[in-house]
């Protein structure tokens, strides 16, 4: 086999394995910014639950309740 086909095959041998390395890693980067934007947006989930629950608390109190309907009051007279 003559030297200059020895040496395309090694750089074309050499090359794919640079890709497949160079590719693996990309996807690496992309799974660990995803699993981070998972994160984020779990942390702003619980955060808008702990919220809703306040507002929950907040509507359901009696008090709450009874304000509303002495200013319905006050606005129909």
């Amino acid at each position: 086999m003559p030297t200059s086909a020895f040496i395309i095959a090694l750089v074309a041998i050499v090359g794919g394995i640079g890709y497949a390395a160079w590719e693996q890693y990309v996807k690496l980067q992309l799974k660990k910014q995803n699993s981070k934007i998972d994160e984020q947006t779990q942390a702003v989930i619980n955060e808008l639950k702990q919220r809703i629950e306040v507002l929950e608390k907040i509507v359901t109190d009696e008090k709450y309740s009874l304000r509303n309907e002495i200013n319905a009051l006050d606005k129909a007279s």
